[in-house]
C-alpha cells in the first residue's frame, strides 16, 4: 500500500529540480489571486458546513472555472472552521519548544516542500498557517539539485531549537526511500545532528498517534496528533530568499459573508 495521495506510477521520474510547472506563472499570476481567494473562501465555507471535500471542490471549481492545477491549490489551502481552531490550538510556537523533546518529522512532506521553495516552485500559504508545495508523490522519489541544500536548511533550523533528537519517517513503499534515508543519515553525521531515520509502510498512523511534537503539513496528521511544529514554513521564511508564494488564506470566510449567498 502506498501512502494516501501517492499512487504507483511506472514512468521514471527524471526531474533534476522541484521547480514550477510551465503554466504556473499564468495560473497563479497576481491578477488571478482574487478569484482563487474567493474560491478558497467558498470552499472553507462549505467544508465548515460538512460538505464532502470532493463534491465541494467540484462545485467551487466549476463556479469559478478553475483548471485542475488551480483546484489542487485551492484544495490544499483550505480547511473547515473546526479544523482551523483545532490545528491552531495544537501548534507549538517557536519559543515554546520544550527542552529535550523529540521531534518526529513527516519526511517527504517536509523535504519536498523545502525543495520546491528552493527551486521557486509554487508554495501555498494555507488557511491553517502551513506552507505546502504543489507536487504529488507517485510512488517514486528522486533526489534533485535542491535535496542536499534543503536538508542542510532543515537541519540548521532544527538545531536552533532545543529538541533532543529528530526522527525522520519515510514511506518504505516509495521508490528510493532507502537511498534518501542514507543521504539523511550522511548529512546528519557530517553536521553532528542527532537524527534517526525510520522506513515504515505508512507513517500517517504513527505520526497521528505520536505523543511528541510532529513536523508536517499533512491534514490527517494535523487533525489527530497531540502537537505539531510548523517546520517547513519556518525554514522557508527564515532561510529561503526568493519564494513563489501563493497565499489563498487572505480572505477569511467572514470577509466574504456579506457578499455571498449559498455557493452554487
Amino acid at each position: 500500500m502506498v501512502r494516501r495521495g501517492r499512487t504507483l506510477h511506472e514512468m521514471p521520474d527524471s526531474r533534476t529540480h522541484r521547480g514550477p510547472h510551465p503554466q504556473d506563472g499564468q495560473l497563479f499570476a497576481d491578477e488571478m489571486l482574487p478569484k482563487l481567494r474567493r474560491a478558497a473562501g467558498d470552499l472553507n465555507w462549505l467544508l465548515s458546513r460538512d460538505y464532502p471535500l470532493d463534491s465541494a471542490l467540484k462545485l467551487v471549481g466549476d463556479r469559478f472555472e478553475l483548471v485542475a492545477r488551480q483546484r489542487t491549490a485551492v484544495r490544499r489551502s483550505c480547511c473547515s472552521d473546526r479544523q482551523l481552531v483545532l490545528r491552531q490550538a495544537k501548534m507549538i510556537a517557536d519559543d515554546r519548544v520544550e527542552y529535550g523533546e523529540v521531534l518526529y518529522i513527516d519526511g517527504y512532506n517536509v523535504l519536498t516542500t523545502v525543495e520546491a521553495a528552493l527551486a521557486e516552485g509554487v508554495i501555498l500559504a494555507g488557511r491553517d498557517g502551513c506552507y505546502r508545495d504543489m507536487a504529488s508523490m507517485h510512488g517514486n522519489y528522486r533526489k534533485v539539485a535542491e535535496t542536499l541544500p534543503a536538508l542542510e536548511l532543515i537541519g540548521l533550523t532544527i538545531a536552533g531549537q532545543s529538541f533532543r533528537e529528530c526522527v525522520w519517517f519515510l514511506d518504505s513503499p516509495v521508490s528510493n526511500s532507502g537511498r534518501l534515508a542514507g543521504i539523511i543519515r550522511e548529512v546528519a553525521a557530517a553536521n553532528d545532528w542527532t537524527w534517526r531515520v525510520e522506513l515504515v509502510t505508512d507513517p500517517d498512523p504513527i505520526l497521528s498517534e505520536c505523543r511528541q511534537a510532529v513536523a508536517t503539513a499533512d491534514s490527517l496528521i494535523l487533525d489527530n496528533c497531540r502537537s505539531w511544529w510548523n517546520l517547513a514554513k519556518k525554514v522557508i521564511e527564515d532561510r529561503v530568499s526568493s519564494v513563489f508564494l501563493v497565499d489563498l488564506a487572505e480572505n477569511s470566510i467572514e470577509d466574504n459573508e456579506g457578499n455571498r449567498g449559498n455557493p452554487g
